[in-house]
């Protein structure tokens, strides 16, 4: 993983703010500079939850809302291998569905929301998942970002998934001002060519979730802390940043971390007895 010397940190952001208000272009060069920084470090970045086609895509993403993609990973291939398509779903008795779900949180609400789903996909699009966004967020449940996801990740559709983790790095990066998710979208992709908008969603969603944490970024080790607005938010300590590492860049997990850079999934990683947990 690139190191930053906080030094070397803290003159970048001293010349920025000598600099005044960044011009459109050079916000783009720093963007698309931070964007391949970011594919070294986690050229592994893929879709968290487990899937094995579109369908299965679209009700994990539902059923992750409010909950975590380890949770949702967990309860899945029971649901998958008791309902395997939309119809099995949709005419499954709702007390069953529920109690599969129980461990998610809103295990009702979402044992609705997944039956209602499955109900109108097999009704208006005869058990078959729809490939446009148009079509995507007519369904129960889906907005815009879970039609992204499976864009993104079951049709290789281009697509931004503006999450909460998307939303706070983009802000802090200084790659948009905005707090609505459809206006981040927007500024975000102006930046990139759309071949990297999905990759990109991964990258982020992952430097979130293990290095620029929402409280205490940990700004000592960050690999583009001198292309980032807001280095110092965190500590910059290196060794007392290293602490807020999380999941497979964790100290500690070094066989984690060697394990997706040798290009195993997570499915092979959790059956060699691996925790991918925070």
């Amino acid at each position: 993983m690139r190191f930053v010397p906080a030094r070397q940190a803290e003159q970048a952001a001293a010349r920025r703010r000598r600099a005044g208000s960044e011009t459109a272009l050079s916000r783009t060069r720093r963007a698309r500079r931070i964007q391949r920084i970011l594919a070294q470090t986690y050229p592994y970045a893929v879709a968290e939850l487990d899937f094995d086609d579109a369908w299965q895509l679209l009700v994990a993403t539902v059923l992750s809302a409010q909950t975590t993609d380890i949770r949702v990973n967990a309860v899945t291939p029971g649901l998958f291998a008791a309902y395997p398509g939309p119809r099995e779903l949709a005419e499954a008795p709702a007390e069953d569905v529920q109690e599969m779900v129980r461990s998610l949180g809103f295990y009702r609400s979402k044992a609705r929301s997944i039956q209602a789903l499955a109900a109108r996909v097999v009704d208006e699009y005869d058990g078959t998942v729809p490939g446009t966004l148009a079509q995507l967020v007519t369904l129960p449940g889906v907005g815009r970002k879970t039609a992204n996801v499976v864009l993104g990740n079951a049709f290789g559709v281009p697509g931004i998934t503006v999450d909460t983790h998307f939303g706070r790095l983009a802000r802090r990066l200084g790659w948009t001002v905005q707090d609505d998710p459809v206006k981040v979208e927007a500024d975000v992709a102006a930046l990139f060519p759309p071949a990297l908008w999905t990759e990109l969603s991964h990258e982020l969603i992952y430097h979130g979730r293990r290095i620029c944490h929402s409280r205490r970024p940990a700004c000592g080790v960050c690999p583009v802390a001198d292309l980032c607005p807001s280095y110092g938010e965190g500590p910059t300590d290196p060794e007392a940043a290293r602490q807020l590492l999380g999941y497979e860049l964790k100290p500690g997990r070094e066989d984690l971390l060697a394990g997706f850079m040798a290009g195993r999934t997570r499915r092979q990683l959790r059956a060699e007895g691996h925790t991918l947990s925070a």
